[in-house]
């Protein structure tokens, strides 16, 4: 019987196209970057463009995308990792210029975000 629970459980996530490991969310300070990189080659190879909606994260893989949450204004927008980082202690994400904009992000330098893996 617990084998047939864990079939369906595992039929359930499939059929509904996801499943318990893919979902992605974390919590913490995110900063942005611009013209000091603007042009510059990324770690995923691809040349950084400030207007592009995408960021540096630590871990997930080159190509995710995240939806990055301004928890003081509700504000968000949708990102792509291209590139590794950040490099301060006790940041989760670097965005873009591009996307620190779209967040009304770019007077505070540095905000409290959530993050989800949207695929």
């Amino acid at each position: 019987m617990k084998k047939m629970i864990i079939l369906l459980m595992f039929i359930s996530c499939c059929c509904l196209g996801g499943s318990a490991s893919s979902s992605y969310v974390q919590y913490g300070k995110a900063s942005y970057y611009g013209d000091k990189f603007h042009g510059k080659k990324t770690a995923s190879g691809e040349i950084f463009n400030k207007w592009d909606y995408t960021c540096a994260h630590k871990k997930l893989p080159f190509g995710t995308k995240l939806k990055v949450t301004n928890l003081k204004n509700k504000k968000s927008v949708i990102v792509r990792v291209n590139d590794r980082g950040p490099f301060v202690k006790g940041r989760i994400i670097d965005l873009s210029y591009a996307a620190a904009r779209k967040i009304a992000m770019i007077k505070q330098g540095i905000i409290k975000v959530k993050i989800e893996k949207v695929r």
